[in-house]
């Protein structure tokens, strides 16, 4: 109860900072948005660019080769989950990327994105200090380091999942790359509660748990960094895609090898049927 009350009391007093983060006022050596913006409905805050889903357009112009993605992705959750450590800011893996550390605590090697996740208070502290803050990291194999972007969509404040144009509440942006990680907010599902379900939380993009889903947060390692993950992990993660995701060695023709823990290109799944008969 004190704590929903804190929360309310934070809600009236601290405005979050609002930032309209257009291509003039951030791109870096950019000449031409890329960012899909023309094409989006006036009350969409996140853009998409215009040749992949998974990049700003703000900051790029085409994709990366295959063989840089990874270690961009890379670079960029460690400077994300330093970050938050650094600013006291609680974050946790989410969706793909945890089970990416299912796995091996890496990012698969298939992934174009990084999905995070905060609670509310983090979000209001997050969009009052933090908001449009550039944070320089040391890169290895760079000579300059790069630079990487918290935006967060003043949108966030609009708890209804009818709000389809705004699920993304915040991203963390290589700027070097136009790769992101989306930053979803957890919500009290209030309507939920009401109803007779405790504990219920909610997201803008209509994912749904229990407050035992995610807390207490247990502590690990991803990518080499601290991270920190939701308690029923293996629960959540058998929901969202299925019980074989915890077991199936063979996906988007990658080979999980048990020796070296990583998945490895693979042509054929060896444990085919057709396969094992022929």
């Amino acid at each position: 109860m004190v704590a929903a009350f804190l929360l309310a009391i934070w809600l009236l007093i601290v405005p979050p900072a609002v930032c309209d983060a257009d291509f003039m006022s951030v791109r870096t050596s950019m000449n031409t948005d890329y960012s899909g913006k023309k094409g989006d409905p006036a009350e969409k805050y996140f853009h998409e660019s215009t040749f992949h889903y998974h990049y700003d357009g703000r900051f790029a112009s085409q994709p990366l080769e295959d063989s840089l993605r990874v270690p961009h992705l890379t670079a960029m959750v460690k400077s994300y989950l330093s970050t938050m450590s650094d600013i006291g800011a609680e974050t946790w893996i989410m969706h793909g990327t945890l089970l990416g550390w299912w796995w091996n605590q890496k990012i698969m090697p298939w992934d174009t994105d990084i999905d995070v996740q905060v609670s509310e208070t983090t979000m209001y502290f997050l969009a009052q200090y933090y908001n449009m803050t550039e944070h320089h990291f040391n890169v290895p194999g760079t000579s300059a380091g790069r630079k990487f972007l918290l935006e967060i969509n003043p949108n966030f404040v609009i708890r209804s999942p009818e709000d389809t144009l705004n699920v993304i509440d915040a991203r963390w942006i290589d700027t070097s790359s136009g790769l992101f990680i989306d930053i979803t907010c957890v919500r009290k599902d209030y309507d939920a509660r009401k109803k007779g379900q405790k504990g219920a939380l909610m997201t803008k993009d209509r994912h749904k748990y229990n407050e035992q889903d995610i807390f207490p947060l247990r502590d690990s390692y991803f990518e080499g960094v601290t991270a920190k993950i939701p308690y029923a992990y293996t629960t959540l993660l058998e929901r969202e895609y299925g019980k074989d995701c915890l077991t199936k060695t063979f996906y988007n023709k990658h080979q999980f090898n048990e020796t070296s823990k990583l998945w490895e290109p693979a042509s054929e799944n060896p444990d085919d049927p057709a396969k094992m008969m022929g």
